[in-house]
Formats: C-alpha cells, structure tokens, sequence
C-alpha cells in the first residue's frame, strides 16, 4: 500500500514538475515570436500539469486563447 501511494507522489511530482518546465520553454518560445499568450507558472498551473499531463496544459494554453 505504501509503495503503490509513493509511486504515486512520485509520478504525480515528475509530471508536474515537467509540465512547469514546459510551460516555460512554450511562454518563451511564444514571446520570441511575438505572441501575447502566457500560462502563469502558479500552483494552479502546477497542480494541473501534475494531475491531468499534457492535456492539463493544453487546456491552460487553451484557457488563455479563449
């Protein structure tokens, strides 16, 4: 039962913490090209990225479009 809820923490770390890092090199890449579209790097963004991966961070930049 432990290992199974420290693997989970564990995952859920790495994702999140991937997707902070991600979010950063896409608000950069974004800038460099002149478009006015940031995600926040927040405990918002970081519980997402860190529940729902990729598709969390794909509804944030979705979110911010809108």
């Amino acid at each position: 039962m432990k290992e199974r809820r420290s693997g989970r923490i564990v995952t859920f770390l790495v994702r999140a913490l991937t997707g902070m890092a991600l979010i950063f090199f896409v608000n950069e890449v974004l800038a460099a090209r002149g478009l006015d579209v940031s995600v926040g790097l927040n405990g918002i963004s970081f519980l997402v990225s860190g529940v729902l991966g990729l598709p969390g961070i794909a509804l944030l930049y979705g979110i911010v479009l809108y």
